[in-house]
């Protein structure tokens, strides 16, 4: 998911929705060790694959995020434990009534946001990690009419 949030930067969530496949083939399942050990034969193939965000800054830092990913792994015993650590294992509800009331960062994401760049995170300003802690259910900001609430 932090692969996909980074690579969303600039681009629409649709046009990254409708390679998120490619994405996980082009990246090896997003299995971290594995993306971890890429150096710059696997980054130039990636460059050239038309099915991803061809973008090199990107692609690095998806690279450097799975070593900085698994040195947190190794912390914390797992990247969810580190990402819980910050709500104390509680889900931030929002209860919104309207969708123009969700806003595109907040305190939490910021303080999420510098840790992982003080641990070397690359893409992980706090728009970006209010998206991800979204996308993985940290953040509920379902409005409380919404049938998936």
């Amino acid at each position: 998911m932090l692969v996909l949030e980074g690579m969303q930067a600039g681009v629409s969530w649709s046009l990254i929705l409708d390679k998120e496949e490619n994405f996980r083939k082009a990246f090896d399942g997003f299995d971290p060790s594995i993306v971890a050990a890429y150096g710059e034969d696997k980054i130039k193939a990636l460059m050239q694959d038309r099915g991803i965000i061809r973008n090199r800054s990107k692609i690095w830092a998806a690279v450097s995020n799975a070593r900085a990913f698994l040195a947190v792994q190794e912390e914390f015993g797992s990247f969810d434990a580190f990402i819980w650590s910050f709500t104390g294992g509680n889900v931030i509800d929002h209860h919104l009534s309207d969708g123009a009331e969700m806003p595109a960062r907040d305190a939490l994401s910021e303080r999420v946001s510098a840790e992982l760049k003080r641990r070397g995170f690359k893409f992980v300003g706090p728009t970006i990690i209010y998206s991800y802690l979204q996308g993985i259910g940290v953040i509920n900001d379902h409005t409380d009419d919404c049938d998936f609430r």
